[in-house]
């Protein structure tokens, strides 16, 4: 039996990493996890649910990275996948991470 989730894989090169912050939709918010980042979105583990529908927009906030806007493209099992607006912000705050602080982790499973 296959099962289909509709999750379409992102096009670019993605790193893995252990990124602490929050994830907001309205006017909640959820601790999380970054597990990967590239420089168009990012797959998070929340550690409580989050109530945010696939197309929702949210905002992730964590102190090495900043603030970074997206939509939610899938969740399952505790994970959520972002799409970063497409602006030079996001792509900036991204790459500022990699060059001062990213430090190559083993991937999480």
């Amino acid at each position: 039996m296959t099962r289909n989730l509709k999750i379409s894989a992102r096009k670019t090169d993605r790193k893995n990493c252990r990124v602490f912050g929050k994830i907001r939709y309205l006017n909640s918010q959820v601790d999380a996890r970054i597990l990967d980042l590239s420089t168009t979105g990012a797959a998070l583990e929340v550690k409580a649910p989050l109530y945010a529908a696939s197309g929702s927009k949210v905002r992730i906030e964590a102190d090495d990275l900043g603030m970074l806007e997206g939509v939610v493209r899938w969740k399952h099992n505790g994970r959520v996948g972002i799409q970063f607006d497409v602006n030079s912000n996001a792509r900036a705050l991204v790459a500022s991470y990699f060059r001062f602080f990213h430090r190559e982790v083993p991937r999480v499973r």
